[in-house]
């Protein structure tokens, strides 16, 4: 290699020599700078986004709009503290939020920096509304890295050495129709999920405790798998029954991921409450809970929140984001691209074994691999090939799921239609290459 082609790996090297090695490294590109979906790294080498920052640049990377909008703010004010000192920005994106997002006859918001700080915030709320101190949630879930979440985060991997965990957290199998159904079409197989639900009011934990079951309608980390439309509306109907709170979580689904604002628009299941983050703020750290009002309100005055509470730049950006996404009808593009992907992904998967499932709603599209077409035996070891064999050629690729057999496509919205079919191109090839 010439001495301009190993500038990104002398920043790797020093990342390694300095970054404490829990951080993960799932790809390793480097970035100078990024517009649109294509990210330019240190090496001037323009690569194509199918990762989008883990689902964060929805709207692109440094959509104009929303980084003057940064900029206005910043020169304004950076922080007083919502707290402390009230300002408009903080309360017009609740607003702007309640109307894309309605919650029933009357919804509230509050805003938070991160994903998983909305989902904390979310099942204190769930708690205090219900009196109540138990939480269900399902296998292959992700929620996040702190203490509680992590707890309802199914994944092991992400979980060494960093218990003990906190109580009254109680998991089911998620409804993966995929790997589980066996020989069972849909419908019965949802039946015999809600069976399973039913159930573990009896053997797992005493239902008149649970204040919430937490739900991806559309898992993320664990592998892109939608639940079944039929399970979903069974899994409120239970709730309603059992005065438990549905709580969704729509930290990597939403904001015109899957041609909506929410998936659970896609469902047409209202949640009791709901967690938002990543591509609201266009990358800037900025996190939403919004729920029904009676709810909402339940929970005790300065029991929820934190310093760093919608800060008011990531505010304006967040506000700036939904302008831009709904001027460039970002949830119709999604459709498009959705179609695109699983289109010419499902023509490979009738070409090769190993591609065991093409799934997702909208643009939120997994592509699973496996030996032998077999659901239970994940080809980790292909999946990573393919990932790396695509960095290579110029494409930014991450997986998902529990074995990291999954690669997960969250291209930037804004991506051309020549950027997206090179991209699927690069793909193509590694996997014809690897398979």
């Amino acid at each position: 290699m010439t001495e301009q082609q190993t500038q990104s790996q002398a920043l790797l090297d020093r990342r390694k020599n300095i970054v404490a090695n829990g951080v993960g490294v799932f790809n390793t590109a480097t970035v100078k700078h990024a517009k649109g979906a294509i990210i330019t790294d240190v090496d001037g080498r323009e690569l194509i986004d199918f990762a989008g920052g883990i689902g964060v640049v929805n709207a692109g990377h440094c959509p104009e709009p929303v980084v003057e909008a940064i900029r206005e703010q910043a020169g304004k004010y950076l922080h007083t503290s919502f707290n402390v000192v009230t300002y408009e920005p903080y309360i017009k994106l609740c607003e702007d939020l309640a109307e894309i997002l309605p919650h029933g006859e009357k919804t509230k918001a509050m805003l938070i920096s991160t994903g998983a700080e909305a989902v904390e915030n979310a099942i204190k709320i769930a708690r205090q509304a219900t009196k109540r101190p138990a939480i269900l949630c399902f296998s292959e879930a992700y929620h996040g890295r702190t203490l509680m979440t992590m707890s309802l985060t199914s994944k092991v991997n992400y979980k060494f050495s960093c218990g003990p965990f906190a109580p009254e957290v109680y998991r089911i199998p998620f409804p993966n129709f995929y790997k589980d159904h066996g020989s069972q079409e849909m419908d019965e197989f949802v039946v015999t999920e809600l069976n399973r639900l039913r159930e573990s009011a009896h053997n797992l934990v005493d239902i008149n405790s649970v204040a919430a079951i937490i739900i991806e309608p559309i898992q993320g980390e664990g592998g892109f798998n939608p639940t079944p439309q039929k399970y979903l509306e069974g899994l409120r109907s239970f709730c309603d029954e059992h005065g438990v709170l549905l709580i969704m979580d729509e930290i990597q689904s939403g904001f015109c991921r899957t041609g909506h604002w929410a998936s659970w628009q896609h469902y047409n299941v209202q949640p009791d409450i709901s967690t938002y983050a990543k591509s609201l703020g266009s990358g800037l750290p900025i996190a939403a809970v919004l729920g029904k009002a009676e709810i909402m309100d339940a929970a005790g005055f300065g029991t929820i929140g934190g310093t760093y509470i919608g800060s008011p730049v990531c505010c304006a950006a967040a506000l700036a984001t939904i302008q831009y996404m709904k001027d460039q009808n970002l949830n119709e593009r999604a459709i498009h691209i959705g179609k695109v992907v699983t289109e010419r992904m499902g023509k490979l998967q009738k070409e090769f074994s190993e591609i065991g499932d093409v799934r997702g709603i909208g643009a939120m599209i997994g592509i699973e691999f496996v030996k032998n077409n077999d659901p239970g035996k994940p080809n980790t070891e292909l999946c990573d090939k393919i990932v790396k064999g695509c960095a290579e050629e110029g494409l930014i690729l991450i997986s998902a799921g529990t074995f990291k057999n999954v690669i997960r496509i969250l291209s930037p919205l804004v991506i051309t239609d020549e950027q997206l079919n090179k991209g699927l191109d690069i793909l193509e090839y590694q996997i014809r290459k690897n398979s």
